[in-house]
């Protein structure tokens, strides 16, 4: 095994009783798994879920149960995922290529990913893969109402996996899946019963794969899921104007639930200006800091053949990586917002502001 590739790190998160500890058990069953170390969070004194997950060797579970990832161990799960490669190591070689991590039903998945992203030793050796939330269909309702936990969780995923589908009667799915599309139109979903999730699914949701290179970024971005209103259909208009641009736009929803998340995403045909795009997200920094919940972006920008793509998780952004080449030939640029409490004409304006003085003006 080569060691100078990049460890891909999958987050599974959800909230109590949601079912992660069944799938994951399910997940290590798989021979897709069998090179993948599984870090578990748990909080309280005793480990009831390691004892739960199936595992071929005692080294292929790490539990971390002094406290909650998203807070008082985040120290811990930097020592941890420095030295398990030779604390874990057999016949003096690191066995594992993939890492999960079980976080507890009260995480706050972003500072896991922080800690993921910024820690100097730890971007070297590992890549997040992607966040993965398990909802629980049955109570989703009243959690998210009652756990704004639970409502980050949702709104950060790159995927959605739906459990106890068949508790649910047809009414409350279709409120379900309305309410979490809101959320996050761009996570995909997939439905199970006890346990049993492909693991094809839970892997290659990031940006960027093992070796450090970009994914497929259309994929990842799913800017058409923002589209009309999440119809049926797929089509989605690029015939914009110029430096101007089209948002999924939830105003006229009363959000109910007291939700106060918005997805939105931005169509920009014209080239942009790079120090607009600085100013902009230094903007959006200083404005909505741990409210900007996600930012995904391919951008077009003046002066260069080839496109950018940043990913911001609140306050922290992954270094901008240039593609080798569009993914398709659609030039226009992309950004995607998950935000939370910002005011939906705060963000048209700061997105609007790209366009202004765009071909010369």
């Amino acid at each position: 095994m080569t060691t100078n590739k990049r460890i891909p790190v999958t987050v599974l998160t959800g909230f109590l009783g949601a079912g992660k500890t069944t799938i994951l058990n399910h997940l290590m069953r798989q021979p897709e798994m069998r090179d993948a170390l599984v870090i578990i969070n748990e909080f309280g004194e005793v480990g009831l879920d390691h004892q739960l997950v199936a595992h071929a060797s005692e080294d292929t579970v790490v539990e971390l149960s002094s406290g909650c990832l998203c807070c008082t161990i985040r120290g811990d799960l930097v020592k941890t995922l420095r030295d398990v490669g030779w604390r874990y190591a057999r016949n003096g070689e690191r066995w594992f290529s993939r890492v999960v991590i079980e976080t507890t039903g009260l995480a706050d998945p972003a500072p896991i990913i922080h800690t993921l992203m910024t820690d100097g030793h730890l971007a070297d050796r590992y890549v997040l893969d992607g966040v993965v939330t398990v909802v629980d269909l049955v109570n989703a309702a009243n959690t998210l109402d009652q756990q704004p936990e639970a409502i980050k969780q949702v709104a950060m995923a790159d995927a959605l996996v739906l459990t106890k589908a068949d508790l649910v009667d047809a009414t409350a799915r279709r409120l379900l899946d309305k309410r979490l599309a809101l959320l996050n139109p761009s996570a995909s979903k997939r439905e199970v019963r006890d346990g049993r999730l492909e693991p094809d699914f839970i892997t290659g949701l990031g940006l960027f794969n093992a070796e450090g290179k970009i994914a497929d970024v259309a994929g990842w971005l799913k800017a058409e899921a923002y589209a009309n209103d999440h119809a049926d259909h797929h089509s989605h208009d690029h015939g914009h104007h110029h430096g101007h641009h089209h948002e999924h736009d939830h105003s006229h929803d009363p959000n109910r639930h007291g939700d106060n998340i918005h997805a939105r995403c931005f169509v920009v045909e014209q080239p942009l200006e790079p120090r607009r795009v600085d100013a902009l997200l230094e903007m959006l920094l200083m404005l909505a800091g741990s409210d900007l919940l996600r930012v995904k972006g391919i951008l077009n920008l003046r002066g260069s053949d080839r496109p950018l793509v940043i990913h911001g998780v609140q306050h922290i952004f992954h270094p901008p990586a240039t593609l080798d080449d569009w993914p398709d030939d659609d030039r226009s640029s992309k950004l995607v917002f998950i935000t939370r409490g910002m005011p939906n004409q705060l963000l048209e304006d700061l997105v609007g502001s790209l366009g202004d003085g765009l071909g010369g003006r």
